[in-house]
């Protein structure tokens, strides 16, 4: 399957717990102020990865404890992106996602654009949009303190987002 992306990180400590390979996936509707990786929202930038090659380059870092889906915008190409999340999930790995939506947006149209299956291979999702008046350098794993670190799984159990730490 193919993907449009910005690039990869082979081994991120700062887009979530542990060692992860990082996918910056190209195209973002959300354009936000202050937007800490721009080059990303051109959904005709970046470059064409087949998803096959990025779970061998995966499958290569004995070291990771995760894969992070980041952007852009990553349920912009929710299809490309679960087919290869259950890949990873059948790695024993975890999954970061990273969205400019909110989980109760996400959860309400989750019918729509395979959101759902993105949904479903995502353990933490980071969700919120990036708001410059609110920058704090002191979350992790966030840049403005009005986006939520979220369990997936409970929130899609109960249809409520569920915060937890990282």
């Amino acid at each position: 399957m193919k993907l449009r992306i910005a690039g990869t990180v082979n081994d991120s400590i700062v887009d979530g717990p542990g060692i992860r390979f990082t996918v910056f996936v190209q195209g973002c509707p959300h354009n936000c102020k202050g937007c800490h990786n721009p080059q990303t929202h051109d959904f005709e930038g970046g470059t064409v990865a087949d998803t096959e090659e990025l779970l061998e380059k995966i499958k290569g870092n004995p070291l990771l404890d995760g894969v992070t889906f980041s952007g852009g915008e990553p349920f912009c190409q929710a299809e490309a992106l679960a087919s290869l999340g259950k890949q990873i999930k059948e790695l024993g790995l975890n999954i970061v996602t990273y969205t400019g939506y909110t989980f109760e947006k996400l959860y309400e149209e989750r019918s729509l654009n395979n959101w759902d299956e993105l949904l479903g291979v995502t353990d933490i999702l980071i969700d919120g949009p990036f708001i410059l008046e609110q920058k704090d350098w002191e979350i992790k794993f966030r840049g403005s303190s009005n986006q939520r670190y979220i369990d997936c799984k409970k929130s899609l159990e109960t249809g409520k987002a569920v915060e937890t730490e990282p």
